[in-house]
C-alpha cells in the first residue's frame, strides 16, 4: 500500500489527550494507525497533549497554560529534529500551535473537523489557523460546508473522511445474531446519553411519539440504553405520558451487552435535532451509533437535516424524519414495525453499506488518495 504514495513523506499527528475514551480520541487513533499502514510506522510521528481539557469558572473546557506550552514546545522540538513534510492537526484547538510552526518551519497542516466545535463562533487565534490550513478534513459534508460558510474559509483543500466502524466491534454477520422476529414484544432501541446538556438527540421526541406508536402497536417496547444527569427527568416524562409499563431504562452497559442490545432490537432510532447556533451548536458530528445499528442489521429512523442524513440513505437503510415533529417520528416507527419483511431488507442493505464504506481498509484507501495528492 506504501510503494503509491508520495515517497518519504513524513507526517507529524498533533493529537488531544488520548486517555480518556470518545469520538474524537477513537477518530484520532483510528487515522494514526491508517497513517502507519498507509506510510509505515517510522514516518508517522505523534505529539498528544498530556492531560485532558479541565473546567474553568465559565463552565467551559481548556487546557491549563502549563500543558498547552509543553505541548507546543514538544511539537516544535519535534519538528525542527525531525523535519515533518506535513503536520495533521486532530483538533481545531490544536490549529494555533501548528499555525506557529508553520511560520518557523514551513510545514504545512491540516486540520480535522468533527461537528460542533467548529460549527459556532471560534476564537480569532482558532479561526486564523483553521483558514491558514492547507487542508481541511471533515467527518462529513455536512460539518465541512457549515465550517465554510461559518468562517468564510476558501474550501480549496477539502477532504472528506469519515470514520469508521470501531474494529473492536463486531457486526450481526460475525456472530450469531438474537433471533428478534420470534420475540412476542418488538424493541425499538436509543443508544445515547441522557445529558440535560445534550437533549438534542432526541429522547424526548420518542416518548413523544410513543403512545401513537402503542396504538398501531401495542406490545412493542422501548428501550434507552445509555446513562446521563438527565435519566431521571425522562422517566417522569414516561409516566405523565401513561408508557412507563412499555418504556424502559438499560443504563450504561458494556461493548458486549451494547452488541446484544443491537441484536435484540427491531428497530434502530435516534431522531437527533441539529442546531447550527453560533453561540452554542448542537448536534451529531456523526452518529456513530447509527453506523454500529446498520452493522447489526437493522433498520434505522434518523433525522433528515444534519450529518446522519448524509450516510443513512432514507427508504434503502431505514427511514430519514424531521426530528422536531413526533408525529413524524411515530410514522415511521409504525411503518416499520408493522412490515418487518421490508424493515429486514432495510436492515440488510444497511449493513452491506456500512461493512463496505465504513471499514478501516476504506479509511486507509481514502487516507492513501489524499496523501498522494
Amino acid at each position: 500500500m506504501t510503494e503509491h504514495v508520495r515517497a518519504k513523506r513524513k507526517v507529524l499527528v498533533l493529537a488531544p489527550s488520548l486517555k480518556s475514551a470518545g469520538g474524537v480520541q477513537n477518530y484520532t487513533r483510528t487515522l494514526i494507525e491508517a497513517l502507519q499502514v498507509v506510510l509505515g510506522k517510522k514516518l508517522v510521528r505523534v505529539i498528544a497533549v498530556s492531560s485532558d481539557p479541565v473546567v474553568k469558572d465559565n463552565q467551559n473546557l481548556a487546557l491549563p497554560g502549563p500543558v498547552k506550552l509543553r505541548f507546543f514546545l514538544s511539537a516544535l522540538a519535534t519538528a525542527i529534529a525531525w523535519s515533518p513534510d506535513l503536520m495533521i492537526c486532530a483538533h481545531v484547538g490544536l490549529a494555533p500551535a501548528a499555525r506557529l510552526i508553520q511560520k518557523i518551519r514551513r510545514v504545512p497542516y491540516w486540520v480535522v473537523l468533527y461537528g460542533i466545535e467548529v460549527w459556532g463562533d471560534l476564537p480569532t487565534s482558532k479561526r486564523n489557523a483553521l483558514r491558514a490550513a492547507q487542508r481541511q478534513v471533515a467527518i462529513t459534508r455536512f460539518t465541512l460546508d457549515a465550517t465554510i460558510a461559518r468562517h468564510g474559509i476558501e474550501g480549496n483543500g477539502e477532504l472528506i473522511l469519515p470514520p469508521t466502524l470501531p474494529k473492536a466491534r463486531r457486526s450481526s454477520s460475525q456472530t450469531d445474531r438474537l433471533a428478534s422476529n420470534g420475540a412476542t414484544s418488538p424493541i425499538v432501541l436509543t443508544v445515547g446519553r441522557m445529558a440535560a446538556s445534550e437533549r438534542y438527540k432526541g429522547h424526548d421526541i420518542m416518548l413523544e411519539a410513543w403512545p401513537a406508536v402503542l396504538r398501531r402497536v401495542p406490545n412493542a417496547v422501548y428501550w434507552i440504553v445509555g446513562g446521563g444527569d438527565d435519566r431521571q427527568r425522562l422517566e417522569s416524562r414516561a409516566h405523565d405520558l401513561c408508557i412507563a409499563e412499555s418504556v424502559h431504562f438499560a443504563g450504561p452497559v458494556s461493548d458486549d451487552e451494547l452488541d446484544l442490545w443491537y441484536d435484540r432490537c427491531c428497530v434502530f432510532a435516534m431522531p437527533a435535532r441539529t442546531e447550527l447556533n453560533a453561540n452554542v451548536p448542537r448536534g451529531e458530528g456523526f452518529g456513530i451509533v447509527f453506523l454500529e445499528a446498520m452493522a447489526h442489521g437493522k433498520p434505522v429512523v434518523g433525522p433528515a437535516i444534519g450529518a446522519p442524513a448524509e450516510f443513512i440513505r432514507s427508504g434503502e437503510h431505514g427511514l430519514l424524519v424531521d426530528p422536531t415533529e413526533s408525529s413524524e417520528v411515530a410514522v415511521a416507527l409504525i411503518e416499520l414495525l408493522e412490515d418487518p419483511a421490508r424493515a429486514r431488507r432495510m436492515g440488510n442493505a444497511g449493513r452491506e453499506w456500512v461493512l463496505h464504506e465504513f471499514v478501516f481498509d476504506r479509511f486507509c484507501e481514502r487516507l492513501r488518495d489524499a496523501l498522494q495528492e
